[in-house]
């Protein structure tokens, strides 16, 4: 049979080369010059391709796509992605949080392991996909010719960081065929903030802080490291929440500096340390709770003086610090732009494609893996994982050439 893999990505590399052993006569297109650009950037550069915790673990990771994507994972999780590396000579290693990547870390190794893999596969690079459609056969025209196709597989990405070809050229081809496609939003990406103290804070980097969003009766929490940026916040758990919330029309944020201490501990630690210090400033006293630098605005938004003296602070003004590191409000103004976002939230629905074989509902031989799905999930190497398993689960369902 002959396949089309559209995309020369983790996704279209991993399936291609299943299907070219399955002794199919693949051709891989890319409008890149060669195959895995987006994977030479992705985990700053080593490549995070998948995270080895429990199925259980994995499964609260996914943010869109989980009932959709069970069926892939049971069939090619992370054990097997870890192995099917290995096997191509690629020695990997797993850090903090479960997190594997190439023991060399490169991502270019990565690469390199699926381009072993897809070594019966040809490939066309620097030649666009224009237009596919269905006559006896795929017709699909390139900025270069026209081909002819048994089917189609659709590994396009989605559309963030354009510069790597993810241009949303899938959603287009969806589209031709009839497909709905969900609202495209930027996911695992900063927060812009509309506060005016954002530029003095530019640069601050927090540890082990909760951000805490309340929508409603439902409240989102994510504990670890931040940092402000010239707009607003960015860092592992800014990402993970700006997934969670790309998609509400009113988001309330704030800022628990201190997560792991009550305010009864807070209050009491407050006044051990005005006790044993009534004469010195305020200011001085937050140095030992919140980072030098942010001490200033912090007891601004507390409407205190930085230099007032510690034995002229009344027990409202002490109530009111406590409340303000337990909750530190930020006033939300959007996320960062669609092409900063690591991932592409959204995409083709997944009501229309079958999750045992990722072909489409409504035109056989027609398949849609990756990113393009309307699936994500957080970071830590998920989203690579949920593109190596949609893909094996789609060159799973071809049978062998006899």
């Amino acid at each position: 049979m002959k396949i089309a893999v559209i995309g020369a990505g983790a996704s279209g590399l991993m399936c291609a080369g299943f299907l070219a052993k399955k002794g199919h006569d693949v051709s891989v297109f890319d409008g890149n010059e060669k195959a895995g650009k987006k994977l030479y950037i992705t985990g700053k550069g080593r490549c995070n391709f998948t995270n080895v915790s429990f199925d259980l673990d994995f499964q609260k990771n996914i943010v869109r796509g989980e009932k959709f994507l069970f069926s892939a994972l049971n069939g090619f999780n992370s054990e097997d992605s870890v192995s099917f590396f290995e096997e191509l000579g690629m020695k990997t290693k797993v850090e903090r949080g479960n997190r594997a990547f190439p023991l060399s870390d490169k991502a270019s190794d990565v690469t390199k392991a699926l381009l072993k893999h897809c070594e019966d596969v040809k490939f066309a690079f620097n030649e666009k996909v224009e237009t596919i459609y269905k006559k006896d056969h795929f017709i699909v025209t390139t900025s270069k010719g026209k081909y002819e196709f048994d089917s189609v597989v659709v590994a396009t990405g989605g559309s963030s960081y354009k510069a790597t070809g993810s241009t949303g050229d899938g959603y287009r081809i969806a589209k031709s065929f009839g497909h709905n496609i969900i609202e495209i939003k930027p996911a695992l990406c900063a927060i812009e903030l509309k506060d005016a103290f954002i530029k003095q804070l530019q640069g601050l980097s927090l540890k082990n802080v909760s951000l805490i969003v309340k929508t409603g009766k439902n409240k989102i929490e994510e504990f670890g490291e931040m940092l402000f940026t010239d707009k607003g916040i960015s860092g592992p758990i800014v990402l993970s929440v700006s997934s969670f919330i790309n998609r509400l029309e009113e988001v309330s944020l704030c800022i628990d500096f201190k997560p792991r201490l009550s305010k009864e501990v807070l209050n009491d630690r407050l006044l051990r340390e005005f006790g044993e210090a009534k004469n010195k400033e305020i200011k001085n006293i937050m140095k030992n709770l919140l980072p030098s630098s942010l001490v200033d605005v912090f007891l601004g938004e507390c409407n205190i003086s930085a230099s007032k003296k510690v034995n002229s602070v009344t027990q409202a003004e002490r109530m009111h610090i406590i409340e303000k590191l337990k909750d530190f409000q930020l006033e939300f103004k959007g996320l960062y732009p669609l092409d900063s976002a690591i991932i592409t939230s959204g995409g083709v629905d997944t009501k229309q494609i079958n999750p045992k074989t990722m072909e489409s509902k409504l035109v056989e031989g027609v398949y849609f893996i990756g990113e393009v799905l309307d699936i994500d999930a957080l970071t830590g190497g998920y989203n690579l994982q949920l593109a190596f398993s949609t893909a094996v689960a789609c060159a799973r369902s071809f049978k062998e050439v006899r």
